[in-house]
């Protein structure tokens, strides 16, 4: 348990008849990257303002570092930053300014911490610019260095790489894996750039209708999302036997729809065809396929791309 920094039970969230959260039960664990998934409206921003207080649950509990009453929350909240949704910035003061206001605000006596957290998010050389004058991407970074003025141990992070130049996303990336990898600061971050998400989170957590379908680490992602060759053939049964006797490979899996999918001898097809047709399988499809998460993210959620 003392590696749980965040956990919720049976949280839910209720607007009039309307459920936004229901019974929503996660566990955040120190020094992991949390990838959260979900369409729009599913409940990714409800949650998040939950967890930071900018809302009150209906129903339900949650620990956060360590704490589970209120008093509690308020107090290690501090330990927590955040970026829901849209930058909230004083757009008439300088970037410096913003980072400054917020120190105060955070309590942190550290006014090295305002270049620090410049310097993270690459803002150092605008620090004296009004914020106004930023571009989108730059007024996310600013945000970004903001919730980390505090030096928080979790980080909740609401669509971060909005409005971002692919340049910007991967300095992103990089950031959030130095601050991951150097401080062990744990993150908890959504995002609609599923590609982009599979190359940062450590794990993933689907949100469906305000229900949690599904949490996975990234190593069993990649089970599911590794390279295969993929078979339709008329007789699966008698198929599969031949591909454990003729090939002798167990390395396949069989989908509900019939579909074989082979996870060996992928730069041999040729043999693969031959071993089902010279049995007199026909093949209807043979190709080579790999999943993503975004194909994964519809299947769970029981949908197309």
């Amino acid at each position: 348990m003392d590696n749980i920094i965040l956990k919720t039970d049976n949280l839910c969230k209720r607007y009039g008849n309307i459920s936004a959260l229901d019974n929503i039960n996660i566990s955040l664990q120190k020094g992991h990257i949390y990838g959260f998934i979900g369409e729009n409206g599913a409940g990714k921003s409800t949650l998040m303002k939950v967890l930071t207080g900018l809302c009150f649950p209906t129903s339900g509990t949650m620990t956060i570092l360590g704490e589970s009453n209120k008093k509690g929350h308020e107090r290690v909240r501090s330990q927590m930053g955040s970026m829901i949704e849209t930058p909230s910035l004083h757009l008439e003061y300088t970037v410096y300014e913003n980072v400054n206001v917020q120190r105060i605000l955070s309590k942190n006596p550290d006014k090295k911490a305002c270049d620090n957290a410049l310097s993270l998010v690459g803002l150092s050389d605008v620090r004296n610019i009004k914020t106004r004058k930023l571009s989108m991407g730059m007024k996310q970074r600013l945000s970004l260095a903001m919730a980390l003025i505090s030096k928080p141990q979790i980080l909740i992070l609401d669509e971060p790489i909005n409005g971002l130049d692919p340049k910007n996303i991967a300095q992103f990336r990089q950031t959030v894996k130095k601050l991951n990898e150097e401080n062990g600061m744990t993150f908890f971050i959504s995002s609609h750039i599923l590609s982009e998400l599979y190359l940062l989170a450590t794990d993933y957590i689907i949100i469906h209708k305000g229900k949690i379908l599904k949490c996975i680490t990234h190593e069993e992602l990649e089970k599911q999302c590794r390279k295969c060759l993929r078979i339709k053939m008329d007789d699966v049964p008698k198929g599969v036997v031949l591909l454990e006797k003729g090939l002798g490979t167990k390395d396949f899996k069989v989908a509900a729809d019939n579909t074989v999918y082979l996870f060996s001898h992928l730069n041999d097809v040729e043999s693969v065809a031959k071993v089902l047709s010279d049995n007199h399988i026909l093949i209807t499809e043979l190709s080579l396929s790999e999943d993503s998460l975004e194909n994964y993210f519809f299947s769970v959620i029981g949908g197309k791309a």
